[in-house]
Parts: C-alpha cells; structure tokens; sequence
C-alpha cells in the first residue's frame, strides 16, 4: 500500500514539475504545492497555514509587481518565516525583494537566499523538482520521520528544508537529503521543538 502512495505520488509530482517546466513564462513560484491523494500532517495551527499561504501570495505579488522579471523568486513561508530563493539579476534587486517580504503583514522573519546571477533555466527547474521529488520518496520511505512535515524546495540544486522538528529529525532529515543525487548543499531553516513538544503535537485532537 505505501509502495503504490509512494509511486502514485511520485507521479503527480513529477507530472507537476513537466507543466511547470513547460509553461517556463511567469518568473515567479510559490511553495506551497497542492499533493493529490496524500493526507497531509502539518505541525501549524490551520490558522498559521492559511497565514503562511496568504504570504506567500503577497509577497510574490510585492516582488512581481516592483520587479518584475528581474528576479526568479521562489517563495516559501513555514510558521510565518519566509525562504526567499532564486536568482535576482542585482544586489539591489536582492535587497529590495527582502525589504518587500519583511514589510509584508503577520512575517515573522525572512531568510533571504536569492543568488545575484542570471535565472536558472528551465532544464534546471525542472531537475530541481525532480530532486525535490526524491527527496520526499525518501522522507515517505524512512521509518522515524513524519511525511510532509518538513516543506522542501530545491534551487540550482541547492536544498532547502523547512518545519518545526526536533533536533533528531533536523539531522536524520539533513542525512536524507545529502544522499539524495543532485544535491549540492542541504541548508536548514528549522524551528527546533522539543520531543516532548513532538509527542503533544502528535495526538489526536480530543474527541477523535
């Protein structure tokens, strides 16, 4: 059974990074993906994921509008702070995308990634999400963590992960990822908890 969710998966991701890679005309991505058929376990409160959406939009929003295509920005919001990745064509273009996230209303923080060179091109993108892709089997595949609950977003193959984990899984996490084939670096935007914060956060809801 989690060999064919695991295979199932796969498939919509990868179906999702070809359309992606094919449409290649909007200099902007989001992420904050849609999975089909997989049952989500997220460590937010359902308040803070509509907030970390809702971000997410506005500020790529923000950055479209002052700078249009002068940056390849991917953002991605987890507990209201915000990863900035890509490539922006200026250092002060790279500046002015940050100064645009930090202003925007209920971030926490911004961690700003944005590499000062020419937009990745589409064949890169697209082996982007295909590292991405493994990366998640791997997570779906080990015993001792919990799937999607850490985000993963991968530029020039440059891996970032994003969740509230304890230090246990940040490094079982970070371990996965290094061997995944393609990853140059695995960079960790944690917020650390602690195991018995874990245990809490994994019981079902009163009632249920």
């Amino acid at each position: 059974m989690k060999t064919a969710l695991k295979l199932s998966w796969l498939s919509c991701v990868l179906a999702g990074a070809v359309m992606s890679g094919l449409s290649g005309c909007a200099p902007l991505m989001l992420g904050g993906a849609v999975m089909t058929g997989v049952v989500a376990t997220d460590r937010r409160t359902a308040g803070t994921q509509l907030e970390d959406e809702a971000i997410e939009l506005k500020v790529a929003r923000a950055v479209r509008q002052d700078l249009g295509d002068r940056v390849h920005l991917n953002v991605t919001s987890y507990n209201r702070q915000v990863l900035l990745s890509g490539e922006a064509t200026a250092t002060a273009d790279r500046e002015r995308a940050e100064k645009l996230a930090q202003s925007q209303e209920n971030v926490k923080g911004v961690v700003n990634d944005l590499a000062v060179m020419a937009a990745s091109s589409i064949t890169q993108r697209s082996n982007d999400a295909y590292i991405t892709s493994k990366i998640k089997a791997s997570f779906l595949d080990a015993k001792d963590l919990q799937f999607n609950s850490i985000k993963v977003v991968t530029e020039r193959g440059i891996v970032y992960l994003m969740g509230r984990v304890t230090q246990r899984e940040a490094k079982r996490a970070t371990d996965i990822a290094r061997g995944v084939g393609g990853v140059a670096k695995v960079v960790r935007v944690f917020d650390e908890i602690s195991e018995d914060e874990l245990k809490r956060l994994s019981q079902p809801p009163m009632g249920k």
